[in-house]
């Protein structure tokens, strides 16, 4: 087991690593207002199909995830995340240039390549620091400072279309990801010793991963983990045709997206204060009893409404699930990165990119089958809670080897 290497003050590295972790936000929430406007410029179309502008940099951070984790156990932190950023910018230029429906999805697909790096290295660097419960605290205190970008992101987003169109919301993600860099490597130690990185090999590396298989806890937990992602990016990818087509939101739209991701802030903050006295397992699964008891509970207005219930009701609806997620991605996380501390850049690489494939297929049969109400995305939020709560049953019962 790996001694915990402590770089920088508490505070300044949650900071940093929030910052660091939201150019995935950005790249997928500044847009959102805009998605129907570069669908009809580049020619898309079905209208469901606009969705592909948030889905595809998924695709790309699923397999950047995969990459990036044994990277950086074999050749250190930082330069795979400098690598990453360069990707990002790359992907961020040829879809500001795009003039083809293909031009872009290829562009997002490099920016989400590219993120993954800063994403899932920075999971390893606090696994590099912190264990356990402690572990569990510091990823809530990220999320915290993290969640207040999706907050802004669509106003920012909104502001930069008026004054600028949205091509310029892609030179605003360049200049945002170069400051991370910069404050990343001017302030950062290495935390990964050279005496204790993994050979770059692909035994070592299927080692690794029939390791990470086999664990009952990791797989288990990842899996869930999965799940409850795919509903949350199939909200993402429907966001912008839920308040504008179902709700008639316009202006309205940053606001009433803004208040339902401040709930996953909140939830942070809450599991902060609560996870060192109550432990991740049963927080988790409070959480996931809280998701399917919501969605059942709403489902009966909704389907009374056909489909429509009132904006109000709909958003006390969500702010309730989010809650719940937010509780779910820190715990989730770190219960599933627990045993893997002497290869975190390659468990979280697996844990990233395997909750990401599985959320990939679940995001897009939710998203399509967006019909004008919020019926799908309900339904979809309470099936999937019922898989993870599984899962997660399944997952943390002993042995922890299978």
């Amino acid at each position: 087991m790996r001694t915990p290497t402590r770089t920088l003050a508490l505070s300044e590295f949650v900071i940093m690593l929030a910052m660091m972790i939201s150019i995935v936000a950005l790249a997928t929430d500044m847009m959102l207002p805009a998605l129907g406007t570069i669908g009809s410029e580049l020619g898309v179309d079905d209208v469901n199909d606009v969705q592909l502008i948030v889905s595809s940099l998924f695709l790309g951070f699923a397999l950047g995830q995969a990459i990036a984790g044994p990277l950086s156990d074999s050749f250190g932190r930082k330069p795979i995340i400098y690598l990453g950023y360069m990707v990002f910018v790359i992907g961020c230029l040829l879809s500001l240039f795009a003039t083809s429906w293909e031009a872009m999805i290829v562009g997002r697909v490099l920016q989400g390549l590219g993120a993954a790096s800063p994403r899932i290295v920075t999971l390893a660097l606090v696994r590099d620091g912190y264990e356990g419960r402690e572990m569990a605290r510091i990823m809530s205190f990220v999320m915290a400072v993290f969640v207040l970008v999706p907050t802004i992101a669509p106003a920012l987003g909104q502001v930069v279309i008026y004054l600028s169109g949205w091509r310029a919301t892609f030179a605003v993600l360049i200049v945002l990801a170069i400051a991370a860099a910069l404050w990343f490597a001017l302030r950062q130690p290495e935390t990964l010793p050279k005496s204790q990185r993994r050979p770059f090999s692909a035994v070592a590396i299927w080692r690794g991963l029939k390791e990470i298989v086999r664990n009952r806890s990791a797989m288990g937990n990842t899996l869930a983990l999965g799940l409850i992602f795919g509903a949350f990016l199939a909200y993402l990818s429907t966001a912008q045709q839920i308040y504008e087509v179902v709700y008639d939101a316009g202006a309205l739209f940053p606001i009433y997206f803004g208040a339902a991701a401040l709930s996953i802030g909140g939830a942070a903050v809450v599991n902060s204060l609560l996870v060192m006295r109550l432990g991740m397992r049963l927080l988790t699964r409070m959480a996931l009893i809280g998701l399917i008891a919501l969605a059942a509970l709403f489902a009966i207005p909704a389907f009374a409404a056909g489909g429509t219930p009132h904006v109000a009701l709909f958003l006390a609806y969500l702010i309730g699930s989010f809650f719940c997620i937010g509780i779910l991605f820190g715990n989730l996380n770190a219960i599933a990165m627990e045993p893997l501390g002497h290869m975190a850049g390659l468990g979280a690489a697996l844990i990233g990119s395997v909750s990401n494939f599985v959320a990939l297929p679940i995001s897009y049969y939710i998203g399509h089958h967006f019909d004008g109400t919020v019926l799908p995305m309900v339904i979809g939020f309470g099936t999937v809670g019922v898989g993870a709560l599984a899962l997660t049953w399944w997952a943390n019962r002993a042995p922890a080897q299978f």
